[in-house]
Parts: C-alpha cells; structure tokens; sequence
C-alpha cells in the first residue's frame, strides 16, 4: 500500500508533544512502511525494477529529535526476504532490533509478512536505513534505502544559521540487470549509470536559493562506490562526518563520499548566477557512456538570469526533490509522491537460501 506526503500514524497527541520539553518525556512515534516491487525511470531510456519502501526511491524521510522512541511497522508486500537496518542507530537495549537476519531477529521478513521494529533514537545526525539482505543486490542497485534525520537536542551556533536543507543520496544501478530481479551487484558486475536521490542527469532537479541562504547539503553514500561530489563557485565547510559534529570543520570544494558515508556540509551561498555540483569521477558523469548525466545539481540563484539556452529552462521543478520541504515540516514520516515508482507485476522466485 502506497501512502501520501504527511506523517503515517504518529501516536503521539498533540497535547503530549507540548509537554514533552517541560517534563522531558520522549516523543513516540509510531510508522507504517511496506516494501514493494515497482518500477522507476533513473535516466533517458533506462527504467530499473527496485523494491522499494513505500513504493519509491529514495525511500520516505524519517525525521525525530534525538530522544525519541520510534516503532516502525515493516510489511513486506515483494517476492523475496527483507529486513530494515537502522544505521547508526546505536540500538542502546534493543540489539534485537538491529535488522540482520539470524543475528538480531531469527529470520528476514518474508514475503507477505510482517515486522515491527522499535528503537530509540540515541544519537543525532545524518542517518539512514536500507534493507540487510544481498545488500549487494537490495542495497546497491535496488534502490533500498531512505534517509533518517534525528536532530541534536542542543543545536551548534553552526546549525543554528542553516536556512535551507537538502538530502542528497548518491548511488549506482547496472542496466544488465535492471529488468530481473535477483541478480547482479556482484564483484564481476559493472555500474553503468549513476544518480543523485534515484535519478541521473537530466532526471535530476536544480536546488534553488536566494544569496544570503545558508545551505546544508546532507550527503550520503547509499550506493556500493565513492562519489567526489564538486561545487563550483562555493565552499563547503564539513561540519560532521556520519552524523557526529567534527571538532575542527574545515572548507573544502570536493567530498568524497563512500557506501555507507554521511557528511554534512554548509554553503553561504552569496555568489549569485547558475552552478553545477558532480561527481568528479569521471566515469560517474555519463549515462552509460552519454554525456551529461549522472549525480548532478545545479544552484539556480533567484538574482542570477536564467538565459534562453540554459539545460533546465522549463523543467518541470520539485521543490522537494532534495526533501527540502519535507525538512521544514517537523517531525515524522515523510513520502514524496515524485519519487513514487509504478508497480510491477509480481513473479514467483525461489528464496535464495
């Protein structure tokens, strides 16, 4: 079952919540998520089948303060086992929850069943969950994964000056195997188109701002290679590194951002006109070998003019795309219907022991 854009089922009323700061109680949250088997268009003539949490890619973003006790009820609506991990949830008390069959729970999530996951959300940051079963295949090229954004009890003067928000999740896809699930994202297979939230150049979407914005970029490896993603024009001031505030944040133009890797970086924006972000592998920068595509942005600055010959003039703009919306929303579970994949119809496979 596919849901829209507001909080699915949080239980917490809304005289609890403005009582939770005064009496220091944690918030419950309470989700539905399904995984289901669908279809998204990630490039010009390239669809890939994915499994997909709540029928899209990027999955929906969950966003909580740290403190917060979250259950997370998981069904599993595809044709092959499942489980959710909740990376860099530290699981205080709640290893069971984990999400690695065999070792926190007896076994995945098989097909037509269902599984409640609850955890407290013990650390602030940029986190994220994705699916803990050939993650070579589930993780790396179907799409398996959205972000999680708990936000740190005491804010640093840092966070404190951001205007604007985005998520930016980078991965790969194998077009050999877009169209079957079960197979690839193995040591012999080779990527061969690359994206930025599920979509590669020109699918992707502009981030607009306004000089004077202080934009946080969170980046995220989701895929199974390293993106060094490039600003022009703007540094990018590291301020934490998978969630955890660095000591000393330091100015760069280039991260490189590896499977698993969260960095958070804050860009004054203050030069007005259009410039690009990618990936400087160079390889990562085609659509199988076309020229432009790829993990792409463009910073379109309201004072700058936009001329007749510009790539996105027209383009059909999701102020959203980046979950920049979203982020301004509060706290809970967030879908976005652009990411929304169409759905497929289901096979009997065999379950890979």
């Amino acid at each position: 079952m596919l849901y829209g854009t507001a909080t699915l089922r949080n239980v917490t009323t809304s005289l609890l919540l403005s009582l939770v700061p005064v009496l220091g109680w944690a918030a419950q949250h309470e989700f539905e998520m399904s995984i289901d088997e669908v279809t998204i268009d990630v490039a010009p003539g390239f669809t890939n089948k994915v499994f997909a949490f709540n029928g899209q890619v990027p999955g929906p973003l969950i966003r909580v303060k740290e403190g917060d006790d979250v259950t997370v009820h998981v069904t599993n609506n595809t044709g092959l086992p499942h489980t959710i991990h909740w990376h860099g949830i530290n699981q205080i008390n709640s290893w069971h929850m984990d999400g690695v069959a065999a070792i926190n729970q007896k076994d995945a999530i098989r097909p037509g069943e269902s599984f409640t996951y609850k955890f407290n959300a013990d650390r602030p940051g940029s986190l994220w969950y994705h699916c803990h079963v050939n993650v070579w295949e589930h993780v790396a090229i179907r799409g398996m994964w959205g972000p999680i954004v708990v936000d740190p009890k005491e804010p640093s003067d840092l966070e404190k000056k951001v205007t604007k928000d985005a998520i930016l999740m980078m991965s790969t896809w194998q077009s050999t195997y877009a169209a079957s699930f079960g197979k690839g994202g193995l040591p012999q297979d080779v990527s061969d188109y690359f994206s930025v939230n599920g979509k590669s150049f020109p699918y992707s979407q502009p981030i607009r701002v306004k000089k004077g914005d202080v934009l946080r970029m969170r980046l995220y490896g989701a895929g199974d290679e390293t993106h060094q993603m490039h600003m022009h024009g703007h540094d990018m001031l590291v301020t934490h590194k998978d969630g955890y505030a660095l000591p000393a944040p330091y100015y760069v133009d280039t991260v490189p951002v590896g499977p698993g890797e969260r960095y958070d970086v804050i860009v004054e924006m203050k030069n007005p006109g259009y410039f690009i972000m990618h990936d400087h592998v160079d390889r990562h920068m085609s659509n199988n070998g076309a020229s432009l595509g790829g993990p792409v942005t463009i910073f379109e600055y309201a004072e700058a003019t936009m001329d007749d010959w510009y790539v996105w003039k027209g383009i059909n703009y999701d102020p959203n795309y980046f979950y920049s919306d979203s982020l301004t929303k509060g706290y809970g579970l967030f879908n976005s219907p652009p990411f929304m994949g169409k759905p497929v119809a289901q096979e009997k496979r065999r379950r890979k022991e």
